[in-house]
């Protein structure tokens, strides 16, 4: 039975993937691949799991060349966009790609396709301005729609606020410009685009790495808007300020409940007999002595558990403090 159809098949209708080893019906995958070559959805994942299926196995599934020939083309697209030197020409119906590295000082790009030949820029991406600066990179297009210019004030009003309520739920990847929708209900702001991978902030829109929400940048891991300037600075100031008495307290806390947690932790688990430990054939006295030479043990361990703790954590959390928070203030 097809996992995805629910119904019976033949043992040959099921083909083997070099990816993973989840089995479904031949009509049910290629379908699956239009899917999600229209949503452009590539490299395309396994419809049971995370696995990205092996390009052999999308050519052997998909029975139309025109379809081959976009997943080749998307495969291709996605490693271009990786590619922070690339560059698209702006020229209508051409997007081109154009391999750009050190450019910075000569910013002037010439398209490569042949009966193109655009001039573009390689800062703003837009057409070649020898005699001025670099424009603005232009908002994205509205998502009212053309009929509301039409419409009476109000109704314009209404349509002008319900369109930027939804720019809000629309965002542009940092990396490759591509168009992306949250809901903006305040969920996670750490966002992947699926198109060339970049992870970035919603927030901010800027690519980041795994400490971003870690930073005193005002972004906030779940929420709809960052803090204020205000807000952020006085946040900072107060971790400046409070930072000795803070770790201090939380370091005298960590010292006893460190030193004598564990080896009262260790003993009622030895009492209890817990998963790995066999007590139930022992007598009394084997069974006292096995709970005190535990204990014992934790005694020696615990203190050293305890440096370590206060000796790595203490430093990083200063290092955090007065190095990334100071930084960031006085900025």
């Amino acid at each position: 039975e097809c996992p995805l159809c629910l119904l019976p098949q033949p043992p040959e209708a099921f083909p083997a993937l070099a990816s993973c080893a989840h089995r479904s019906c031949w009509a049910c995958l290629q379908q699956y691949l239009r899917l999600a070559l229209s949503e452009s959805r590539v490299p395309v994942s396994c419809p049971h799991c995370p696995a990205a299926l092996q390009p052999a196995d999308v050519h052997r599934l998909l029975p139309e060349p025109a379809l081959r020939d976009k997943y080749e083309e998307f495969l291709l697209r996605r490693l271009l966009v990786a590619d922070p030197g690339t560059r698209w020409c702006p020229a209508p119906d051409c997007s081109y790609a154009v391999f750009a590295h050190g450019c910075a000082e000569c910013p002037r790009l010439t398209c490569g396709r042949e009966g193109c030949g655009t001039e573009f820029c390689y800062h703003c991406r837009q057409p070649w301005h020898p005699d001025g600066p670099c424009a603005p990179v232009p908002p994205a297009p509205s998502l009212a729609t053309p009929t509301a210019q039409l419409a009476q004030p109000e109704e314009l009003a209404h349509g002008e606020a319900l369109a930027q309520a939804e720019a809000e739920d629309v965002k542009v990847c940092p990396r490759c410009s591509a168009f992306i929708m949250k809901i903006n209900d305040g969920s996670c702001n750490r966002m992947n685009c699926t198109v060339c991978g970049c992870l970035f902030c919603w927030l901010c829109l800027r690519e980041i790495s795994d400490v971003h929400f870690l930073s005193p940048s005002g972004c906030t891991f779940w929420g709809k808007r960052p803090w204020s300037r205000t807000r952020r600075i006085l946040w900072q100031l107060g971790m400046v300020l409070g930072a000795p008495m803070v770790i201090s307290l939380a370091a005298g806390v960590a010292v006893p409940v460190i030193t004598i947690g564990i080896p009262i932790y260790m003993g009622r688990k030895v009492l209890a007999g817990g998963p790995g430990v066999s007590v139930v054939l022992l007598s009394g006295c084997q069974q006292c002595l096995s709970v005190s030479s535990s204990v014992l043990l934790s005694l020696f361990v615990s203190p050293i558990i305890t440096v370590l703790t206060v000796g790595v954590g203490v430093p990083l959390m200063l290092t955090y403090v007065y190095g990334t928070v100071v930084l960031s203030l006085c900025r």
